[in-house]
């Protein structure tokens, strides 16, 4: 996996023990896909259950239906990681008169803990979008929509024999990485100046003396996520009482983090060919499409899920057709003639999500039940 811009380097748990509590599964589907990642209006985490549980076993899912509950009692899985939230907004009665409410009511009698990735694994760059990808074969893929507001900049201070040991903590606790490149700063000479008051320690100088030092500016880019990270390497590794500091929220935008996935084919293929090719990797049971254009496809956009937001995006791109799901009547007229859009069904967008989860966690935990859900759980049915 590569490296994202701050994002910290992976650390590999392999673990081969039969028995792990929830919170210990938890941090390792939070590598997968970390909680910072999801939109706001999204309800990721965990749902229902206690951190401190034993877990006895994993059940992957794309929804947490009532069946699946069933599905995880029958085989032993007390935690069922799913793709979709079940509890997507708040609940205000549980009294079983909707799936939602029956599938949470069995889950707590039962002592099922739920657990839901949903937008932190759609924004993550080896997450739903590159599985669609992959399995359309796309090449020089690269985000669509790139994240925003997720990028921060640390501006601190610090004598020049104290500069190695500062810069190396921020780099350790994951700043610094920008694409593929790591351990990245800018560091600049000034002079700082202060006087210590009666309660002061200086390291340099004495108190109520104005002291002139020569001071290195070190700045540093990272993910908001880390921030708190970030703040505790610096504060133990510098060398003054009162660390000079600030941090700046950025405009640019993540290139590797964000929604939707552009990439080319290999080789090109006309319009009809291309959907039917869609239609048998995707295993979709019918494609729902806008006017053909008259040209080869070659470049494709794609958007797992609900992508309707994304359809500018894609025409920006310079796409030729863009794949999604949940595309309304009127959306159609919006290609206009300058791009094909295709809506092949939600479910079938993320089809393959829960195949890589379970394959995710089997690598990470050995010698322990983590099953993928044969529950059939797409709502949408074809004559």
């Amino acid at each position: 996996m590569n490296l994202t811009l701050g994002q910290p380097k992976l650390i590999v748990k392999l673990s081969i023990k039969n028995e792990m509590k929830i919170i210990e599964i938890i941090s390792i589907l939070e590598e997968m896909a970390p909680l910072a990642y999801a939109e706001d209006f999204d309800n990721v985490g965990l749902l229902v259950g206690n951190l401190e549980t034993e877990a006895t076993g994993i059940l992957v899912c794309h929804d947490a239906l009532e069946s699946v509950i069933d599905e995880a009692i029958t085989k032993n899985c007390n935690l069922v990681v799913c793709f979709h939230p079940i509890l997507f907004s708040g609940l205000k009665k549980i009294t079983g008169k909707n799936y939602v409410e029956r599938s949470i009511i069995k889950a707590i009698k039962n002592d099922i803990a739920i657990y839901a990735v949903h937008t932190a694994l759609d924004n993550h760059p080896e997450g739903v979008n590159k599985i669609f990808g992959d399995a359309l074969g796309l090449l020089n893929t690269k985000i669509l929509i790139p994240k925003e507001q997720f990028i921060r900049k640390l501006v601190t201070f610090t004598i020049p024999e104290n500069v190695e040991k500062v810069r190396n903590a921020l780099f350790d606790a994951g700043a610094g990485t920008i694409g593929n490149y790591e351990n990245c700063s800018f560091s600049s000479k000034g002079l700082g100046t202060y006087m210590g008051n009666e309660h002061s320690n200086p390291e340099i100088g004495e108190r109520f003396e104005f002291v002139e030092a020569e001071e290195i500016k070190i700045e540093v880019t990272f993910e908001k996520q880390l921030e708190s990270k970030i703040l505790k390497a610096l504060f133990e590794s510098h060398i003054y009482e009162e660390v000079a500091y600030e941090i700046i929220e950025l405009q640019n935008k993540h290139q590797n983090i964000g929604m939707g996935l552009i990439g080319e084919l290999e080789n090109p293929m006309t319009e009809k060919d291309f959907l039917l090719f869609v239609k048998d990797k995707m295993q979709c049971e019918g494609i729902r499409h806008s006017e053909f254009i008259g040209k080869p496809i070659k470049k494709v956009a794609l958007l797992g899920g609900a992508g309707s937001f994304a359809i500018k995006n894609a025409i920006s791109a310079g796409a030729t057709i863009f794949l999604t799901a949940d595309l309304k009547y009127h959306q159609f007229y919006e290609a206009e003639n300058r791009i094909i859009l295709a809506d092949i069904g939600h479910f079938e967008s993320e089809r393959y999500t829960k195949n890589y989860i379970v394959d995710f966690l089997r690598k990470k935990i050995l010698n322990f039940a983590i099953i993928l859900s044969e529950e059939n759980t797409n709502p949408v049915k074809y004559l």
